[in-house]
């Protein structure tokens, strides 16, 4: 009876009768399929690991400076949280 097996998703293509341009007019497409590296096709993990580092070396100089801020805040907000002493950090001459 079947009981096992699983259902399988139907699949159309439809292709309009009259029309002339290229591809299909309704086809599911993200919007920004076009800029993005991560959706090539499987490269393995070297290819991957390059592709992350090339990402990284391109990345604006806004981007680490306002990383590095939120990293430092959360750091200070976990050394207060567990009621780390701060004073070490300053000199009390």
């Amino acid at each position: 009876m079947g009981l096992m097996k699983l259902k399988k998703n139907k699949k159309f293509n439809y292709k309009p009768r009259f029309y002339k341009g290229e591809g299909n007019p309704y086809e599911l497409k993200h919007k920004f399929d076009a800029h993005r590296k991560t959706i090539n096709p499987p490269k393995g993990i070297k290819g991957k690991f390059n592709a992350a580092l090339e990402d990284y070396k391109n990345r604006d100089a806004n981007v680490n400076r306002r990383l590095f801020i939120i990293i430092g805040v959360l750091v200070l907000l976990f050394l207060i949280i567990i009621d780390f002493d701060l004073s070490i950090f300053f000199s009390n001459s």
